[in-house]
């Protein structure tokens, strides 16, 4: 019995000319987006790959990478998280990295070959004082290193999102995790509201928006797809959409969850980079469990950045070597600051 498809839409029809660009759209309906979600494997990838084509160099991948400069103590209870102080795990609460011991992990890490250099706090929110004076001096002489600049801090209000795009910060990332319906299984400390708050503080600023989100928490395909289709229908697309797969750490609730498959994950990067053409769609957490074929097939399907670094915050993550050997076999080219 033959399966038959629904008729193209003009995006889609867009898709299979890879000398037509695909039209940027903030009005995207959730049953269009499970409809693309929900393609073929092998034609989802394939319409992925020639909208990727029409907005970017598929020969370039972003190098970025994360260090955490407040490690543990959170008071959040992100069910995901090893840093919640009311989690029992093997990460311990420290106090703020000094100024220079950051700005010398960024060097380490230009020198690497990263152009984009994330800080990350375990905090709630950002409160004004010494650790905050600090970041800013940092993200100064970061900045003037060429780097693109990025802080994950928690909550922001609109002048400390100001202040920060004063000192050079290039993005802020703030995930929303998952869906709407769904996020409250996972944290019950702030709402989704504050969430979409924060990334509105970080857009009035002129800050560049990062924000994806975590399949594998056990969550359904529609959590999935309304985290997409949350993304995707904000007044802008944020420029840069990280796409994580659960790393369960033991002592978390969700310490029992299964691997997601490398399927489900070319599902999510091929759908986000259907639906926001222009963003940069990284392949985040859980790169260190895909081997190097896996990864091959999430590039293809649309992502082009990654983390590079033996940790994200807390969480394993592939060597820079294995990284430098993957770029080799691939023949893929670490991507420019500020393009």
């Amino acid at each position: 019995m033959q399966t038959e498809f629904p008729p193209l839409n003009d995006i889609q029809t867009a898709e299979l000319n890879p000398n037509l660009e695909a039209p940027i759209r903030n009005d995207w309906s959730r049953a269009e987006i499970t409809a693309i979600y929900q393609m073929p494997i092998l034609e989802l990838t394939y319409r992925a790959a020639t909208v990727h084509r029409a907005y970017h160099n598929t020969g370039e991948v972003q190098v970025c990478t994360l260090l955490s400069v407040k490690t543990g103590g959170c008071p959040e209870d992100c069910a995901y998280c090893p840093q919640a102080a009311r989690y029992q795990t093997d990460v311990k609460a420290e106090k703020m990295m000094t100024t220079d011991a950051i700005v010398g992990k960024a060097a380490e890490a230009w020198q690497a070959g990263s152009t984009r250099f994330c800080m990350g706090a375990a905090w709630r929110e950002v409160r004004e004082g010494r650790d905050f004076d600090r970041l800013l001096e940092a993200v100064k002489k970061i900045n003037h290193m060429g780097m693109e600049v990025c802080c994950t801090l928690g909550m922001l209000t609109e002048s400390q999102a100001q202040k920060l795009k004063e000192a050079g910060l290039y993005a802020y990332n703030h995930n929303l995790d998952t869906s709407p319906e769904y996020y409250n299984d996972i944290i019950s400390t702030r709402d989704y509201q504050d969430r979409l708050q924060t990334l509105e503080n970080v857009r009035k600023s002129g800050i560049s928006v990062c924000s994806g989100g975590i399949i594998g928490m056990g969550e359904a395909e529609t959590d999935r797809i309304g985290l997409l289709h949350t993304l995707a229908t904000l007044p802008e697309h944020p420029e840069s959409v990280p796409v994580n797969a659960l790393v369960p750490v033991e002592g978390t609730p969700l310490e029992e969850q299964e691997k997601v498959s490398v399927w489900e994950m070319v599902r999510m990067i091929a759908t986000a980079r259907i639906i926001m053409p222009k963003a940069m769609v990284r392949l985040s957490a859980g790169r260190v469990r895909m081997s190097l074929e896996e990864q091959a097939l999430c590039f293809l399907a649309g992502a082009n950045s990654i983390f590079a670094g033996d940790k994200l915050l807390t969480t394993p993550n592939p060597s820079y070597i294995s990284d430098q050997e993957m770029f080799q076999i691939l023949q893929l080219t670490p991507r420019k600051s500020f393009q």
